[in-house]
């Protein structure tokens, strides 16, 4: 049996989604029950906790053969991370207490980056969950390609995406959430000792330009891609209801400058198989 938190997001339900297509036992863990009334339906055991109670925590993870844990994204952190930090004191007690068989984190490129910004949150992940006592992966995924979720509508509407990535040439690592559920289940199934880092991205790096491209496919209209100007983030986010946008900012940044990437350069990233266009297609259709 595997323990599966995230399965009301994304990449915990792409995770599962796999696994029980193995035919492998899944166990929900999930903060709201409600929700998973329809992994219920699929014969997965549900487990509620919170990822800041120990106790819960424990009940979930023990008596898994492995555990795949999606860190709840914090778009918005307080100066320092205190929030990740306090989470993550919290989930060592628990993997240590209940000792799984083995546990697989969602990482993302550039955790390693020494520049401060918001994905520093995953470094801090790695580097603390890395000193359990049992055998420890973590899967570097690249930027997710159903981000452009956001842009389906102005792609729609006006024919323009507005482009946080410049410039609109400048191809950056992507992947399909459905690329990292297959290969997060398949880590699950294999056996190391340690510590493990697999970084993944799609067979081509994708640019802003690209994107627009796939939505002018998809949508059979022409669709360009416009630059929000770096001068107008901080007013922009902090309008959108942000308090502390400078993590974010200088996330962007990273990918614009190309000091966020893979540790292992493209070389040595796994490759996912879903195009850029299939991505967009189906963002699409499911709008």
């Amino acid at each position: 049996m595997f323990a599966v938190t995230g399965m009301t997001g994304q990449v915990g339900a792409a995770v599962a989604d796999h696994l029980l297509k193995d035919g492998a036992e899944v166990r929900a863990v999930v903060r709201n029950p409600e929700k998973a009334a329809g992994w219920k339906e699929r014969d997965c055991e549900i487990a509620v906790a919170d990822m800041n109670d120990a106790i819960s925590l424990t009940s979930a993870f023990r008596g898994a053969e492995g555990v795949f844990l999606v860190i709840p994204p914090l778009f918005d952190p307080t100066p320092g991370f205190p929030e990740v930090k306090g989470m993550l004191a919290t989930l060592k007690t628990a993997l240590e207490a209940a000792r799984p068989e083995k546990l697989v984190c969602l990482s993302t490129v550039g955790a390693q980056a020494k520049q401060p910004n918001l994905l520093s949150q995953l470094g801090i992940v790695e580097k603390e969950l890395s000193t359990l006592s049992i055998p420890v992966a973590f899967l570097r995924a690249a930027w997710f390609m159903e981000n452009a979720a956001w842009d389906v509508a102005p792609a729609r509407e006006s024919g323009i995406i507005p482009s946080f990535l410049q410039p609109l040439d400048r191809t950056v690592p992507m992947i399909a959430v459905d690329d990292i559920g297959a290969l997060g289940a398949k880590m699950l199934r294999e056996d190391w000792q340690g510590v493990r880092v697999e970084e993944l991205e799609a067979r081509e790096r994708v640019s802003p330009a690209m994107i627009a491209a796939a939505f002018a496919k998809a949508l059979g209209k022409p669709v360009s891609a416009q630059i929000v100007p770096r001068k107008n983030w901080e007013e922009l986010f902090r309008t959108q209801g942000m308090k502390n946008p400078e993590p974010r900012m200088r996330m962007l940044d990273g990918f614009n400058e190309g000091w966020i990437d893979f540790e292992g350069g493209r070389e040595k990233s796994l490759k996912g198989t879903t195009t850029i266009e299939t991505a967009i297609r189906r963002l699409v259709i499911g709008a």
